[in-house]
């Protein structure tokens, strides 16, 4: 495996329980900073409950929304909506978790090349040595080595802004379980703001190409939160890229999961449920693919994890790609239907991962209004 963040890990860890002989190529050392909200899904946190203690810094039960600032709605929920994590702690269980499953992770090992030889991967490093193996999940971001060699094609591309601010007890005391979301001034956009103990994650994202349109709302939006002049502990800016219908997800031996192939939901931009997800599938069917010997074998159990991620994930982000293109057109009437209990629940219910993106689109009533406003 190639990446030692979640879709790699996840990876690592499927393909060791199901027996294959697995090691994770990691370029840093465990733990690690990583620009990411950190909120995890109830998908998200029942995949990994049942094998690693889950360093929960606070559990999401109320969240307000506005809109550019106006309209302020607040809702709770008497179960919790999104469990918080910091991402270098997560990330470090994840990795015990994999090691705790007999996968050998390999640290300050950047994978620089991968070509393919004799029924194997070779994966070539930063200090020159070289690592072969059946099959290769690549799991090392968007972008990466992995994701070229392949092909990986993202017709989304996304700018997020995030500041880490510290917490001192007034603002813990303010923030705690509440999680605020604003609809952007910025077609497609939003911003948030998630508790984290001693530390806040106050973030915006928008299309790619309005870099400076994006870093004012940013400073806007710390602004009306009252948050300007405190001193960040980070300050960071990445994209994220969605795969383009009908980007590959393998080429021969080597599947990407993840990041890496642009797995993510299009209107939330939420990855990390997508990357544990498609690791795990990866993984499962890499191992799948260790214990075959002829290669109309191999072709079948490593086409399977494209046709998994096809029917599931893809499913969701295409459901993800109409309400988006609505989002973008009529972000009131979004913000609207979030003040009524039919249109709470729905949002209550994804996070809280009870159901997908999918489900309420397959009501009639829901795609017809869909379509009306993506025509309007």
């Amino acid at each position: 495996m190639v990446g030692g963040g979640p879709a790699g890990l996840a990876a690592a860890r499927a393909a060791a329980v199901a027996g294959a002989r697995t090691v994770v190529l990691e370029r840093a050392r465990h733990p690690r900073y990583k620009t990411c909200g950190g909120g995890l899904l109830g998908t998200s946190y029942r995949a990994v409950e049942p094998h690693l203690d889950v360093p929960v810094r606070d559990r999401v039960h109320a969240v307000t929304f506005t809109l550019d600032g106006r309209r302020r709605i607040r809702r709770e929920s008497a179960q919790p909506l999104l469990a918080m994590v910091v991402r270098e702690e997560f990330d470090a269980a994840l990795a015990k978790a994999a090691a705790d499953a007999g996968v050998e992770v390999s640290e300050r090992s950047q994978v620089r090349a991968v070509h393919e030889a004799n029924d194997r991967v070779v994966l070539r490093r930063a200090d020159g040595g070289e690592v072969a193996a059946r099959v290769v999940v690549g799991a090392d971001g968007s972008g990466s080595v992995t994701a070229r060699y392949v092909g990986v094609r993202c017709d989304q591309v996304d700018l997020g802004l995030e500041v880490e601010l510290p917490a001192g007890e007034v603002l813990r005391r303010r923030w705690a379980g509440l999680v605020a979301i604003d609809w952007g001034p910025i077609p497609g956009s939003y911003g948030w703001v998630f508790p984290k103990g001693d530390r806040l994650t106050v973030g915006v994202i928008a299309s790619r190409g309005l870099g400076e349109q994006t870093r004012r709302y940013l400073r806007d939006f710390v602004d009306r939160l009252g948050l300007t002049g405190i001193e960040p502990v980070h300050d960071t800016g990445h994209l994220t890229r969605c795969r383009e219908v009908g980007s590959p997800l393998r080429r021969g031996r080597v599947l990407v999961a993840g990041d890496a192939a642009g797995l993510l939901e299009p209107w939330t931009r939420e990855g990390i449920s997508f990357a544990l997800r498609s690791g795990a599938l990866a993984g499962t069917a890499a191992a799948r693919a260790a214990r075959v010997d002829t290669p109309g074998e191999v072709e079948d159990a490593l086409d399977g994890y494209r046709i998994d991620v096809e029917r599931t994930l893809g499913a969701e982000m295409a459901a993800g790609r109409r309400i988006l293109r609505a989002f973008e057109r009529h972000p009131a009437a979004f913000h609207g239907a979030l003040a009524t209990p039919p249109g709470w629940r729905v949002f209550a219910r994804f996070c809280r991962g009870e159901t997908s993106l999918v489900e309420p689109l397959s009501s009639s009533p829901v795609a017809a209004t869909l379509a009306a406003l993506t025509r309007f």
